[in-house]
């Protein structure tokens, strides 16, 4: 992928998050970036093939942050925490209708998207908790694949907008409310009291998206 490519899809990708993806078209991304739709059409053939690859590179950016994120955190706490940090600023930014829009107009894109959560995203909850358990932060009776399952379809519900309407429900809002969630029902003793002490060291204007 050339430098010119690469602007394009990062300018389409915030172009998607700001409007949604369906609601766009090929002129309005042309007119959007300020290049022709000539141009545009240099790098791809139609506008599923524009979906697929603005969202392949959101996920190939979001897998090199997760591994960051995970290289540096002292343990499986400091690590999820990290991790609902970068994930709630990224929601408060996403249109609400994106979910939506791939899977229902762009099968092939929600496809990548649906491998991306069933693979990449079960291994890093799934390693999160074998660490936990190692560290002693987390249940020792837990199960790791059903538990990680669960987080997995706890995500999901949140682009339900039968269930969050779009209008009455602010995504990153209920993204933090699962997140207590999850800590609450797979953290140890030991895991509530470094829960306790971290909310109560960490900045004021994380510690009130972390209350426990």
């Amino acid at each position: 992928m050339d430098e010119k490519e690469l602007q394009i899809l990062l300018q389409v990708e915030a172009l998607f998050m700001q409007y949604g993806v369906k609601s766009l078209t090929m002129d309005d991304v042309a007119r959007h970036l300020s290049i022709s739709k000539k141009t545009l059409y240099q790098y791809v053939s139609n506008k599923n093939e524009l979906v697929q690859k603005a969202l392949g590179r959101h996920i190939d950016k979001e897998r090199q942050d997760m591994e960051e994120i995970c290289s540096s955190a002292t343990n499986a706490i400091d690590e999820l925490f990290a991790i609902s940090k970068h994930v709630s600023g990224m929601l408060k930014n996403i249109h609400p209708s994106v979910v939506f829009d791939l899977q229902k107009y762009y099968p092939e894109a929600w496809q990548i998207f649906d491998e991306y959560k069933m693979n990449y995203i079960y291994d890093c909850i799934s390693t999160n908790l074998e660490r936990g358990i190692k560290e002693g932060l987390y249940r020792d009776n837990l199960d790791v694949p059903i538990v990680s399952r669960i987080y997995i379809g706890r995500v999901d519900m949140l682009f339900d907008p039968k269930l969050f309407p779009p209008g009455q429900f602010n995504i990153a809002d209920v993204y933090l409310e699962l997140i207590r969630y999850h800590v609450r029902g797979i953290a140890s003793e030991k895991g509530i009291e470094y829960l306790v002490k971290k909310v109560q060291d960490i900045d004021p204007n994380d510690s009130k998206n972390f209350v426990i």
